[in-house]
C-alpha cells in the first residue's frame, strides 16, 4: 500500500526545480509512511526512550507490574532488577560501583489499589448506569466541566465503560450527593496510606472526549500537561480509511487487511487480542486540561509539517473552543487542514 500511495503523491506533486532530489524522494516517502502505519498493529517493536525522575519511574514500575497484558508485568520486573543492578554506563568512571536504585527494586510493588479500582468500577458500571444512549459518535467533543464531583464520577467511570464522556457527566450531574459519593467510595475502597489519589480526581476544566485511531493517539498522548485516560481496545469504534488510501486505488486492498484483522482480533481471549489491533483503528480517549494547554496542543499540532490525523483533530479541538468558549477560542492560531504543504517535513 505505501508504494501505491507514494506513487499517487508523486504523480500529484512534482519535485520544484530548487528542491534536492534526496529531500524530495525523503518527504515523499515520509508522507507514503503516513499512510501505510495504519496497518501497523499494537504487537510492532517499539524503541522507547526517557529521561525521569527515580519518583516517576518507582509510579511507573508500579502500574507496570500491575498491567492486564504480561508483556507489561514483565516489563515493570525488568525495570525494578535493573535498578538493583550498576549502571551499564557511569558518568564518573573512578567513582565506586553502586546500584542505581536499589530501594526502588525493592519497594516498587504492583499498584493494586489501580487495578482493584478498575475491576470494582467496571462492576459496579455494569450493575448500576442507565441503558446507554444512542448519540452519534463526535470525533472530537469538549465539555466545560463545571460541576468538579460530577467530573470526578464521569473520569472514574470513563475507562470502565464505553460511553461517551458527555453522556457519564450529564448523568452523574443528575445524581444525588449520595448517588455520586457510592461512585467515589467504590474507587477509593481499595487505597491505603502508601497509595496516592487516583489519577481520576487530576484535571483542568475542558475535557477532549477523543473517538480517533491509535495512530493519533500515539502522537497526542505525548503531551504532558494534561490527564489523559483511554476505554478498552474493543475495536467496536471501527477503523479510519485515509483519504490518499482511496485516492492511490488501495482501498479494497486496505479494507481487506483491516477487516481480516479484526475477525482475526474478535476470534482471540483478551487482552492478548488487542496486539492484533491495527494503528487505524478507532478508540476512544479522554484529554482533561486547561486553557494553555488546549492552545498550545491546536496550535502545535495543526502545523503543516504533521500526520494529517492528528492534525484535523488538532483543528476541530480548537473549532470546539470557539463554540464553548468564544473569548478564548478566538486566540487558538491553528493551521486549517485544508493548508497544506506535503513537502514540507
Amino acid at each position: 500500500m505505501k508504494e501505491l500511495a507514494l506513487a499517487r503523491l508523486e504523480e500529484r506533486l512534482p519535485r520544484p526545480a530548487e528542491m534536492k532530489p534526496e529531500a524530495y524522494a525523503r518527504n515523499l516517502d515520509a508522507r507514503a509512511f503516513d499512510v501505510a502505519r495504519y496497518l501497523l498493529f499494537w504487537g510492532v517493536p517499539t524503541n522507547v526512550g526517557q529521561v525521569t525522575s527515580i519518583r516517576t519511574l518507582e509510579k511507573q514500575v508500579r502500574r507496570l507490574k500491575a498491567s492486564e497484558y504480561a508483556e507489561l508485568r514483565s516489563l515493570g520486573e525488568e525495570i525494578a532488577c535493573a535498578c538493583a543492578e550498576q549502571p551499564d554506563c557511569r558518568w564518573d568512571s573512578q567513582a565506586p560501583a553502586e546500584p542505581l536504585a536499589p530501594t526502588l527494586a525493592r519497594h516498587a510493588d504492583p499498584d493494586e489499589h489501580a487495578a482493584s479500582s478498575r475491576r470494582e468500577l467496571r462492576q459496579w458500571a455494569a450493575e448500576n448506569l442507565p441503558p446507554a444512549r444512542e448519540d452519534a459518535v463526535q470525533r472530537v467533543d469538549l465539555v466545560r466541566a463545571d460541576n468538579v464531583p460530577a467530573d470526578i464520577v464521569a473520569t472514574l467511570l470513563y475507562p470502565v465503560t464505553g460511553r461517551p464522556y458527555r453522556e457519564l457527566y450529564e448523568t452523574a450531574s443528575e445524581w444525588s450527593e449520595r448517588r455520586r459519593a457510592e461512585v467515589i467510595g467504590v474507587a477509593l475502597g481499595s487505597r491505603t496510606r502508601r497509595d496516592e489519589i487516583l489519577a481520576g480526581f487530576r484535571g483542568g476544566p475542558y475535557v477532549y472526549d477523543l473517538a480517533i485511531d491509535v495512530g493519533a493517539y500515539r502522537d497526542l498522548h505525548r503531551h504532558r500537561r494534561c490527564q489523559k485516560f483511554r476505554q478498552a481496545y474493543s475495536g467496536s469504534l471501527g477503523y479510519e480509511t485515509p483519504r490518499l488510501v482511496e485516492e492511490s486505488g488501495a482501498a479494497e486492498a486496505y479494507r481487506s487487511a483491516m477487516d481480516a484483522a479484526f475477525k482475526a482480533m474478535r476470534a482471540l481471549p483478551e487482552p492478548g487480542a488487542h496486539y492484533l489491533l491495527p494503528f487505524g483503528a478507532r478508540s476512544r480517549f479522554l484529554f482533561k486540561m486547561d486553557f494553555a494547554e488546549a492552545e498550545y496542543i491546536s496550535k502545535l499540532r495543526s502545523g503543516v509539517k504533521g500526520h494529517f490525523s492528528y492534525r484535523e483533530i488538532a483543528w476541530e479541538m480548537k473549532c470546539k473552543m470557539e463554540q464553548v468558549e468564544p473569548e478564548l477560542g478566538r486566540l487558538i492560531e491553528a493551521t486549517p487542514p485544508w493548508i497544506e504543504d506535503p513537502l514540507k517535513r
